[in-house]
């Protein structure tokens, strides 16, 4: 049998555990695969504007196959994600990215 002493002790050792954690770096809880760290968007954080003729940029938002990846993997926000999917097409059409790599 536990004390109830004992579930004091992990009551008190699981709120230390939530008080030493920030808020940004928040582990949220999947009931599948555990817990996980939510992803922020790169553009609001850091003040970042999606821009055609910056390539290398862009190209860490594009799969080797060419195509955009979704803002669930790369943590996006949606108005950023439009804006980023928008300035990949425009530098494709411009040539400064391939349609798709061979």
């Amino acid at each position: 049998m536990r004390d109830d002493n004992d579930n004091a002790k992990s009551y008190e050792k699981d709120d230390r555990e939530r008080s030493n954690s920030s808020p940004n770096r928040e582990r949220r809880y999947s009931p599948k695969r555990g817990p996980y760290k939510k992803k922020v968007c790169k553009f609001c954080t850091q003040n970042l504007v999606a821009d055609y003729k910056n390539p290398d940029m862009l190209r860490r938002y594009v799969t080797e196959r060419g195509k955009i990846l979704p803002s669930r993997i790369t943590g996006n926000c949606a108005k950023h994600q439009r804006a980023l999917t928008t300035e990949i097409k425009r530098a494709r059409v411009l040539a400064y990215l391939p349609f798709d790599r061979k």
